[in-house]
């Protein structure tokens, strides 16, 4: 029971055998919350590439009107360099679509995790503060759940701010 204990502990998401099988209250909300902050920060870095393609499409729109043969600075991995717009231009086309292919892969992560913080909160009855009535009636199917699972119900209804 140890080594499934010690298991359990650094990651609770993969645990074998049951629900809440030697986790504390505190360490599913620790687990909870990382989960939720990973799925923060794959939002994050998906509106942040959003606003880059927004500038790429404008500096792209901005030098298609603009003579091929004339000057312009790019800056490539913090050094500004002089090229011309024959040059930037196709290699601004490219990077915007790689930006896109990063987007899909993050936002595809992002529903992967979705699915993960779902699963994980029905495995551990966690409910947020604010949800409405309608878990509250869910809240109490669960009970009955895990005393048919055998489960212990230690962690049953962790609430998380």
């Amino acid at each position: 029971m140890a080594a499934n204990s010690s298991n359990a502990g650094s990651k609770p998401s993969n645990a074998a055998g049951g629900k809440q099988s030697g986790v504390s209250p505190e360490q599913v909300v620790a687990t909870f919350q990382k989960m939720r902050q990973e799925q923060r920060s794959l939002a994050s870095k998906a509106a942040e590439m959003e606003m880059d393609i927004n500038e790429h499409s404008l500096v792209i729109e901005t030098l298609k009107d603009v003579d091929h043969s004339r000057k312009c600075y790019r800056l490539v991995g913090g050094v500004l360099v002089e090229r011309t717009v024959k040059e930037v231009l196709p290699a601004l086309e490219t990077h915007k679509e790689q930006i896109s292919k990063y987007i899909e892969s993050l936002n595809t992560k992002m529903q992967s995790k979705g699915r993960e913080l779902t699963e994980y909160r029905e495995r551990y009855n966690i409910r947020l503060v604010g949800e409405g009535e309608e878990d509250a009636q869910n809240q109490s199917a669960a009970p009955s759940r895990d005393s048919e699972g055998g489960g212990p119900k230690s962690a049953a209804g962790v609430l998380v701010s």
